[in-house]
């Protein structure tokens, strides 16, 4: 039904934020003690406070809760420039991470630089330096483990800051997202690839087409497209999702996608885009999304607010 209401309003109202039920909802509460009632009646809108923060907290990396209803303590920055990647929209202050993110998107981008064509990668949002929900944006990318990576082929790697917010991707969908366009390469699909078949990595999401493409591209192991799932929006960047890292107790990973390589369930999305199933008359109507207050999110988070 999620589907059927994004594919009939229009997919356009989806594409600058990542939300919905597989990109943005709370993980699976197996370790649901994390959200204590400690905090149960801290009624603080969570954004503004996580939004104001600059820096981040002086604790050990670890990252709390899930993924659209976390923060990240300890976290580390992308530097804003290496040899095989650029962090884009500097203003935004969203190029921090937990350090496992960060070393996967130097290495994706290091892999990226070896394909012809591509200098490395663009890296677009991140984290905020302490994570949690945004001001503006994203309903996820508040656990320090989410990276938006830019589909343009980065052909210089030392743009001015100033360049880096007038430059913008480019789309690589063609037919509201049913299928790719000109720009689309095999280059692409080799970096997503790549990021797919990272044993770090949870989810990538990208939009339908790119992803009935790389079924129709791949052969041997397809193991890797399984991670690849389908999602309004997606198609000037693609969102790698990590894993919780090893050791870190109370954050909350993401139920497993479902088995399989995903082939057919993404073919169904390009067929709803092609032709729109009707609405569905029984249909409730669509939930606004609650302001997430602090009394949401897990305990640990206001220690990260209140670390120095």
């Amino acid at each position: 039904m999620v589907r059927r209401l994004g594919f009939s309003l229009s997919l356009v109202l989806a594409l600058a934020a990542c939300r919905g039920t597989e990109i943005a909802a709370p993980a699976s509460r197996a370790g649901a003690a994390t959200v204590s009632t400690q905090n149960a009646g801290d009624t603080r809108a969570a954004k503004a406070l996580f939004g104001a923060m600059s820096t981040p907290s002086a604790q050990t990396p670890e990252s709390h809760g899930g993924y659209a209803s976390g923060c990240q303590a300890g976290a580390v920055q992308l530097p804003e420039t290496g040899a095989t990647w650029q962090a884009m929209r500097l203003s935004r202050n969203r190029n921090w991470a937990h350090p496992t993110t960060v070393d996967f998107v130097q290495d994706l981008s290091r892999f990226a630089a070896t394909l012809p064509g591509w200098d490395g990668l663009y890296v677009g949002d991140m984290s905020q330096p302490r994570g949690g929900p945004m001001l503006t944006g994203h309903a996820s990318h508040q656990t320090g483990l989410d990276a938006d990576i830019w589909m343009l082929p980065p052909n210089r790697l030392n743009l001015t800051r100033g360049e880096r917010e007038e430059l913008s991707s480019i789309s690589m969908r063609r037919s509201a997202g049913a299928y790719t366009n000109d720009r689309w390469t095999t280059q692409h699909m080799e970096v997503i690839r790549a990021a797919a078949s990272d044993p770090r990595t949870a989810r990538i999401f990208v939009f339908p087409g790119a992803k009935v493409a790389m079924c129709n591209w791949a052969t041997g192991d397809r193991a890797w497209l399984n991670r690849i799932r389908p999602w309004h929006g997606h198609h000037y960047h693609f969102h790698v999702r990590l894993s919780c890292p090893p050791g870190d107790r109370t954050c909350e990973d993401q139920a497993p996608p479902p088995g399989g390589d995903g082939c057919a369930d993404a073919q169904t999305w390009v067929d709803n885009i092609l032709n729109p199933p009707p609405p569905d008359p029984n249909a409730a109507p669509a939930t606004p999304r609650r302001e997430v207050t602090m009394a949401r999110l897990p305990v640990q988070c206001t220690g990260v607010l209140e670390s120095e």
